[in-house]
């Protein structure tokens, strides 16, 4: 019942779902609800994988595939699209460390932010409208998970870089057997999706290969910039791991 609810906890903090009530709150149980990160994101799949099927069954694929985009975004708040807008203007206008943060924090969107959001979703949305329905519902079960476990593996490995911030509940060391749980609740839909032939073996191997390549580039940058992680920078990986899956379905259906 404790899993139960630190999942429940994982699911209202990454979305705006509703959790039952008889779950309650604990603020000490945010400090293990991350090893849920990737089962949140099979809930957001759910979700946008089930909007793209109906939408793919009436029209075209670009319209499904902004619409599961869409549906996605409303579940989750746009929680990460967020970060990944902050990050692009902290890393972009910051030449110092205290700089970074401080425009991270600001809730405010600039240039940077504003342009890399464009850019992310214009090639989220492109890639998902080229891939064949099954194919594009498939990479949706298996990025959010994957992505999701990408951005735990900084809670895992890195320190966090302030004392404050949308993420602070969450900013504490993850047990290697916390960070194991959560990569087993992103590789079971993956094998399921294998399975069910949705995706190719080298789709997903190169997917999740391209996904740790960026995650790993991503962390020694935040480290060598900002001396950790933040709530923002866990948005930042979620956001560019999913997309590169996307593209490494595309890729491999197309080679």
């Amino acid at each position: 019942m404790h899993q139960v609810r630190l999942f429940f906890t994982a699911l209202q903090f990454f979305t705006r779902l509703p959790i039952p009530g008889w779950v309650g709150f604990d603020a000490a149980w945010l400090n293990q609800a991350s090893r849920y990160f990737p089962l949140v994101g099979l809930v957001v799949a759910a979700i946008a994988g089930a909007t793209y099927a109906v939408a793919a069954y009436f029209l075209p694929a670009p319209v499904a595939a902004i619409l599961s985009t869409a549906a996605g975004i409303y579940a989750t708040g746009a929680f990460h699209e967020d970060g990944f807008a902050d990050m692009c203007d902290g890393f972009g206008g910051g030449m110092t460390p205290e700089r970074v943060l401080e425009i991270m924090k600001d809730s405010r969107i600039g240039a940077y932010g504003a342009i890399g959001t464009i850019c992310l979703l214009a090639l989220k949305l492109t890639t998902l409208s080229m891939l064949p329905p099954l194919a594009a519902i498939g990479a949706l079960f298996v990025a959010h998970p994957l992505s999701r476990l990408m951005a735990t593996s900084l809670i895992w490995r890195l320190d966090y870089a302030r004392a404050e911030g949308k993420a602070k509940p969450l900013a504490q060391k993850m047990s290697g057997a916390e960070f194991l749980l959560a990569a087993v609740t992103a590789i079971v839909p993956a094998l399921a999706v294998i399975a069910l032939q949705w995706l190719t073996w080298r789709a997903l191997l190169a997917g999740v290969a391209l996904a740790a390549i960026a995650t790993i580039w991503l962390a020694r940058k935040f480290v060598r910039r900002i001396g950790g992680y933040t709530g923002d920078c866990l948005g930042a990986v979620q956001q560019v791991s999913e997309v590169m899956f996307y593209l490494c379905a595309l890729g491999a259906l197309r080679a």
